[in-house]
């Protein structure tokens, strides 16, 4: 692969000028798709084999006039102190409230005073009211969204407390900023890294154009493949985050061999036939990750986690073509305007490590790491350890309007609802914390002789599990073989003890059917967290051990070593957990939760731990390829094992410190959003590559290394004729190597080698 790779590289820079415009055209016609094409289609989420999934498949099939997809919106209204609702001038102000959300795209809008709606609290003080739109809440129009603030003020100005809840209000949080925050760190860190402009510039440039081919593919090819907007999002997080690495490791290779005296066409191809080998291994990686979160069996994750990876793949393309041709189109440019003047005749300062040269802050941490491997290898092991602790505690759900700020009316209104603050169980008035989550239940009633006295049964059973406050009385449809009743659980959608009801009256299901024939299913918002919740536990392992497997036998065929491979695989694992640890910690616990912002503690989401391993996993592992490929490299080239450790960290370990603040930066960007699901992921995402990065792959991999010694790279002989040799090293390369002789490059002032080993290392 090395030699391809090496003459790949040789034919992109030679033909840079053909090759840029190749990815311009590119580019260019997929932007002529994405504003072509159709709209893309809305998100389908499903569940495929839950009961809830099930369920809704039969009111889609028995109600076919129901609008589930639609918007909805829920008022809440309450009376001045020691007032009722019900009172004259307060039943006119709301329902002059309510009159002024019919119409536009509103399908219909509940009185709360009509004969037995069930709407008003029994203290009287509260009442709601529920209106349904004849669209999906993502094509809810912003004058809708004004309309329904502007009822809520009028009924504020008439003297009541009015809030508002429902899907209606959602608006897609912006994500410009937090992007823009990320890039322009990245920007600063590569400046600090290269000490150039252009040489900075170089890999966000190219990671750009990668990003957009990869999303406006998407959008152009969404109405085809069903993939909604949604998708991109994903896909411009990852592709961004590993297009600046994959260039940053190429541009980084290229200085590194010019400084060793190659002419800037044999640096090219160098750089890409060594380090562009660890970047199609550290992408294959990550599209595996990606690729394997097709066995949740989630539609809308799956063509998430396909989407993504078709951008990884992008991006390593552009990194192996594009980035050898920007290079060329650099020139001298590549370094620094200082370095160029100390060195007018190449442009190119001599190699690292000249005599007198003061050792980078790498090379002087891997021989401390060499010195004490054992004192390393404990503490950081311990320290990821403790982190992880909190796991055993986490608790898994979705985020509902209860997980809202405090000072939100969507927060607002579910409290009133639920009867007080947070946690209160119908005090001071309301319905009841188990109403925010009532259960949908679908009685099934062809196989029963007589409809109607089966879903009778099924009230009555219903009725008295334990944890039930009510049940609605039956909806039936217009061919009277289905019905539906809403049953209302004691506690909040997100407590365990809910958990435990909806449980309890599946088990009726059985016991139904044997008596009467009639099937019971058990559906609803409530119901779907825990049966999402269940799937992503279930999917778990299944998935970890598909990841973990396949890029197991990957590192096999880059390392050559069963030892390595199997301690990239645990210290990732160490890594993820102490990650989810500190997300339980914080979210969950709340401890220094005022940091970031987080103002309501409660269940962490359901799909963070799987996510967090796929994203986790691909860039933990670019890490790892670049920088023990470098070992690898020095250690076939004739090095000891110490000695390899250190070449390893003197040669890619400024480039990996580089490529791990710019991916904290770009994550962290997103701690800032108020939606707590976002601000979950960026804060998990950012932490989970703080401690990859400088605990397990700057602190670990060195010590455990350090203690196998040539160990590390033992692979039984069976195992090595099987395995094919993919020459990541460019070992079959040192004989061509060999014969380019290196140019006498002259030897820089010393005044100016300071700037090339200073900034980020």
């Amino acid at each position: 692969m090395a030699t391809f790779l090496y003459k790949l590289g040789r034919l992109a820079f030679r033909r840079r000028r053909i090759v840029a415009l190749m990815w311009v055209a590119l580019l260019v016609a997929a932007g002529v798709g994405a504003s072509t094409a159709s709209s893309p289609p809305d998100d389908d989420f499903a569940l495929p084999g839950t009961e809830a999934q099930k369920a809704f498949d039969v009111m889609e099939e028995r109600f076919p006039d129901a609008n589930a997809e639609g918007a909805t919106a829920r008022m809440v209204f309450r009376a001045p102190t020691g007032e009722k609702i019900t009172a004259t001038d307060n039943r006119a102000a709301v329902e002059k409230t309510i009159e002024e959300l019919s119409g536009g795209q509103a399908a219909a809008v509940s009185d709360p005073f009509a004969k037995g709606s069930g709407a008003i609290s029994a203290d009287g003080s509260i009442a709601y009211s529920s209106a349904t739109y004849k669209v999906p809440a993502q094509d809810i129009t912003e004058k809708t969204r004004e309309g329904i603030e502007d009822a809520a003020k009028a009924g504020r100005d008439a003297g009541l407390t009015v809030e508002t809840g429902g899907d209606a209000l959602l608006v897609e949080p912006e994500m410009g900023n937090a992007e823009i925050f990320g890039i322009a760190i990245a920007a600063i860190v590569l400046i600090l890294t290269f000490g150039s402009l252009i040489a900075a510039g170089l890999p966000l440039i190219t990671a750009l154009i990668g990003v957009m081919i990869g999303i406006s593919g998407i959008a152009a090819l969404g109405a085809t493949l069903g993939l909604s907007a949604n998708t991109t999002t994903l896909a411009m997080m990852i592709g961004l985050a590993v297009g600046i690495d994959y260039a940053l490791f190429i541009a980084s290779r290229y200085r590194a061999e010019l400084t060793e005296g190659r002419d800037r066409e044999e640096a090219a191809g160098r750089a890409v036939g060594t380090a562009g080998s660890a970047v199609v291994f550290a992408g294959l990686t990550v599209v595996i990750a990606l690729v394997g979160l097709s066995v949740v069996n989630i539609p809308v994750l799956t063509k998430m986690g396909m989407a993504a990876a078709g951008t990884v793949v992008i991006a390593v393309l552009v990194a192996l073509t594009l980035v050898p041709a920007a290079l060329g189109m650099a020139g001298k440019r590549i370094f620094g305007r200082r370095v160029r003047k100390a060195n007018p005749e190449t442009g190119v300062p001599a190699a690292a490590g000249a005599a007198g040269q003061r050792p980078k802050a790498g090379a002087r941490w891997a021989a401390f790491v060499l010195r004490r491997p054992v004192l390393v290898l404990v503490t950081a092991v311990l320290a990821l350890g403790a982190l992880a602790l909190p796991v055993s505690a986490m608790k898994l759900g979705l985020p509902d309007e209860g997980n809202q700020p405090a000072d939100t009316t969507q927060r607002k209104a579910y409290d009133l609802l639920a009867g007080g603050g947070p946690g209160a169980e119908g005090s001071g008035g309301g319905f009841g914390p188990g109403f925010n989550g009532p259960l949908m239940l679908v009685a099934d009633t062809r196989g029963a002789e007589s409809p109607k006295e089966a879903v009778a049964e099924i009230q009555k059973r219903v009725k008295d599990v334990d944890g039930v406050v009510a049940v609605a009385p039956p909806v039936f449809n217009k061919g009277g073989d289905t019905a539906t009743l809403t049953a209302m659980p004691k506690y909040g959608p997100s407590d365990s003890r809910t958990e435990s009801v909806v449980q309890d009256i599946r088990e009726q299901a059985g016991p139904v059917e044997d008596k009467t024939g009639a099937k019971l299913l058990v559906s609803g918002a409530t119901a779907v967290a825990i049966d999402f919740s269940q799937v992503m536990n279930d999917a778990l392992l299944p998935y970890l051990a598909l990841v973990v497997g396949l890029a197991f036998v990957l590192l096999m065929l880059v390392f050559r070593s069963v030892l390595v491979p199997l301690k990239a695989a645990l210290g990732f694992l160490l890594s993820v957990l102490a990650a989810l640890g500190a997300v339980v910690a914080v979210f969950q616990w709340g401890w220094l939760a005022s940091l970031i912002g987080v103002e309501q503690t409660g269940p962490i989401m359901s799909m963070m731990p799987i996510f967090m391993i796929g994203v986790i996993f691909g860039l933990a592992m670019d890490y790892e390829v670049f920088l023990v490929t470098r070992m690898r490299e020095a250690y076939v080239h004739g090095e000891s094992p110490g000695e390899a450790i250190m070449s390893g960290f003197r040669l890619g370990a400024r480039v990996v410190t580089a490529a791990a603040v710019i991916m904290i930066s770009v994550f962290a960007g997103f701690i800032g959003s108020s939606e707590s699901m976002i601000k979950m992921m960026g804060f998990g995402l950012a932490i989970a590559i703080l401690f990859d990065a400088f605990l397990v792959r700057m602190a670990i991999v060195p010590a455990v290394l350090a203690l196998l010694g040539h160990k590390a790279w033992w692979l039984p002989r069976w195992l090595d004729r099987v395995l094919p040799n993919v020459d990541v090293e460019g070992e079959r390369l040192r004989g061509h190597l060999e014969k380019t002789p290196a140019a006498p490059v002259p030897a820089p002032r010393a005044a100016e080698q300071e700037p090339e080993t200073s900034g980020v290392r």
